[in-house]
C-alpha cells in the first residue's frame, strides 16, 4: 500500500483526505496538522504559517508513518512566496523529510498539464491581493489565466463554513467560456467527492485544493489512483503517473514555454 504524507495547516477541512482516502484504492493518506497561531487571509499570517521551521516540525510524524512522499497542504502558504521561493520551500521540506516533497501551488500547476489544459479561471476564497498573487503563480508556470473571482472571505474558517452550494457560486461565477478548466485553489474548503457534481455544474474539469494536494503526493510516490467522484483528474484508471526525478531537481524548462515543476524530468 502506498503511503502519502501531507502537512495541513490547522483543523479546517483537513477531514477531506480521510474521505479520498476512502474513495481511493489501496492508498494511504497521513495527515499532521501544523502548527497556525493565526487563519487570517493576511500576507503576514500566511507567511508564518508555511516557515520552514514549522514544516521541518512536522515531518518526524510522517516518517514513522513512512511517508513516501509528503505534500505541503496549503494553497496560500505556498504560492505567495512567489515562483522561486516555492521551489526552496518544498526543497527544504524534501531535505528534512528525506523524501520527494511538493506543495499544493505545484499540485495545481502539475494537475492543469496533466488535463492537457493551457487556461484556466480561479475561483478563489481570498481577499484580491492574495488571489492576484495566485495568478502570477500560474503565469510563472507557463498557464493563461481567463478571469479570476475573490470571494474576500477573511480567514479559513470562514472558507471552511461554506457549504457546497456556496462553493458552486463560486465556481460559477468565475468560470468563462475561454476557460479549460476551473480552480477552487483553497484546502480549507470541503470539497472532497464533490468534484464530480461541480464538473457537470460547469460542464469542464474542476480542480480542488485538497484533491490536486493528494494527486500531487501520489504522483511524487508513483502511484496511480482512480475515483470518479474526484473528477477527470482522477479518471483514468490505467495511464501512467508523471514521470518522478529525485528531490531537488525540476529548475529547467520541462518543455517549451511552461517552467519546471518539482518532479520534472529534466531534458
Amino acid at each position: 500500500m502506498t503511503t502519502v504524507g501531507f502537512l495541513y495547516p490547522g483543523h479546517f477541512a483537513e477531514d477531506d483526505f480521510p474521505r479520498m482516502e476512502i474513495l481511493l484504492d489501496a492508498v494511504r493518506l497521513v495527515v499532521n496538522r501544523t502548527e497556525v497561531d493565526d487563519d487570517a487571509y493576511r500576507i503576514d499570517a500566511l507567511i508564518r504559517t508555511g516557515a520552514p521551521e514549522r514544516l521541518a516540525a512536522g515531518v518526524e510524524e510522517l516518517q514513522r508513518a513512512g511517508a513516501e512522499a509528503v505534500v505541503w497542504a496549503s494553497g496560500a502558504g505556498s504560492f505567495l512566496h512567489g515562483w522561486e521561493d516555492a521551489h526552496e520551500q518544498t526543497a527544504a521540506l524534501a531535505r528534512a523529510a528525506g523524501v520527494p516533497a511538493s506543495s499544493t501551488s505545484f499540485g495545481f500547476a502539475h494537475a492543469v498539464r496533466e488535463l492537457g489544459a493551457d487556461r484556466v479561471a480561479v475561483a478563489s476564497t481570498y481577499p484580491e491581493r492574495i488571489t492576484a498573487l495566485f495568478a502570477e503563480f500560474l503565469h510563472a508556470a507557463g498557464l493563461g489565466v481567463a478571469a479570476t473571482r475573490a470571494a474576500g472571505l477573511e480567514s479559513a474558517a470562514e472558507a471552511a463554513a461554506w457549504d457546497l452550494d456556496r462553493v458552486k457560486e463560486l465556481a460559477v461565477a468565475a468560470d468563462r467560456p475561454e476557460a479549460d478548466v476551473v480552480l477552487l485553489p483553497d484546502t480549507a474548503l470541503h470539497t472532497a467527492g464533490h468534484e464530480a457534481e461541480l464538473e457537470e455544474l460547469l460542464g469542464k474539469p474542476v480542480l480542488t485544493g485538497n484533491q490536486v494536494t493528494v494527486r500531487e503526493g501520489l504522483r511524487l510516490a508513483g502511484r496511480r489512483a482512480w475515483s470518479p467522484s474526484l473528477g477527470r483528474l482522477f479518471a483514468e484508471r490505467e495511464a501512467p503517473p508523471a514521470p518522478v526525478a529525485a528531490w531537488g531537481e525540476g529548475r529547467e524548462r520541462a518543455h517549451s514555454g511552461r517552467r519546471a515543476l518539482p518532479g520534472d524530468v529534466r531534458e
